[in-house]
């Protein structure tokens, strides 16, 4: 099997060398050896490698991705956790979709002071409602983590 150097799963990866020695350091990934001074990785590096971005573009930490993979390198995900985070996500996007479609309407408004805009009053109103509710769950959410 060949394996790949550092530099290589750096390049592949598109990861600096020092984030794969932290990550090393984490016990995230490991590496099979060392050729001189160059550390070696199994190619299925470049996998877990991706597994920890995509990790962590969806808001895990890098302790929730060391859960995820346990001690014994295998991988344990956690589905219920995944599927409210794309909810999450889900949600998130309609709300900036909802923000774009604002501003696009403000940019392109022809009334001649926005105040005036019947239907900018209404983004207004709507944008406030929204606000007021992501507001009250936050709370909720906060009161149940600490048992209120």
């Amino acid at each position: 099997m060949k394996f790949l150097d550092i530099a290589e799963v750096a390049m592949a990866s598109g990861l600096p060398a020092s984030t794969l020695r932290y990550y090393e350091e984490q016990r995230l990934i490991a590496s099979v050896g060392r050729h001189g001074l160059r550390r070696q990785y199994e190619p299925e590096v470049l996998n877990r490698l991706a597994l920890i971005n995509m990790a962590r573009a969806a808001g895990f930490l890098l302790s929730d991705v060391a859960k995820i993979f346990g001690r014994n390198r295998e991988i344990a995900i956690p589905r219920e956790e995944l599927r409210a985070r794309a909810d999450a996500l889900d949600q998130k996007a309609q709300e900036i979709k909802a923000l774009a479609a604002m501003m696009r309407h403000v940019a392109d408004c022809p009334a001649p002071s926005h105040l005036e805009c019947s239907t900018f009053q209404k983004l207004l109103r709507v944008g406030t409602k929204h606000q007021s509710r992501m507001r009250r769950q936050r709370q909720r959410k906060g009161a149940a983590l600490f048992g209120n």
